[in-house]
């Protein structure tokens, strides 16, 4: 029986989060290994982000937080960021996920799950909830197994 080829959407959300993968191995020594990369509209990077809340001292310095700071000043003179894309490594945690549905981003794309803060379908679902007022287009789990396994060999190195 013949194989159809992926999706389209799929296979470019697979090059955008090898990417991020690529962003988080970047991530300062002591700091969970997440990483973040915004698309314009046009396809071109605007800015990434790594988990820096260790080496910053600061707890909001999460990936995605960083990356949409950096993305907001290269897009333009708008804090939206209207049709851009959010790649991102690890599902966002509450924070993360009221940033993004508040800067409007268009699109988020996520690898692994996060059952312990995850807040885009996990443990709570900020971005598709019925009061917000931008809901993103969100994928999940792409190149889960990957993203999952940075955390697991980060975490047992700690151990």
């Amino acid at each position: 029986m013949p194989v159809l080829p992926d999706a389209h959407g799929l296979v470019a959300a697979r090059a955008r989060m090898r990417r991020a993968l690529e962003v988080a191995a970047q991530t300062p020594a002591d700091d969970i290994p997440v990483g973040a990369v915004i698309y314009a509209p046009d396809g071109r990077e605007l800015a990434t982000g790594t988990n820096r809340r260790e080496a910053d001292l600061d707890p909001t310095a999460h990936a995605e937080m960083v990356a949409i700071r950096q993305a907001v000043h290269a897009f333009g003179d708008s804090w939206r960021l209207t049709d851009c894309t959010l790649v991102v490594t690890l599902e966002p945690c509450t924070m993360c996920a009221g940033a993004l549905v508040g800067a409007r981003v268009g699109t988020l794309i996520f690898g692994a799950w996060e059952p312990k803060t995850g807040a885009c379908g996990s443990l709570f679902d900020v971005v598709r909830d019925a009061g917000v007022l931008h809901r993103p287009q969100v994928r999940g789990g792409v190149l889960e197994s990957e993203c999952r396994e940075l955390l697991t060999d980060f975490f047992t190195d700690l151990r």
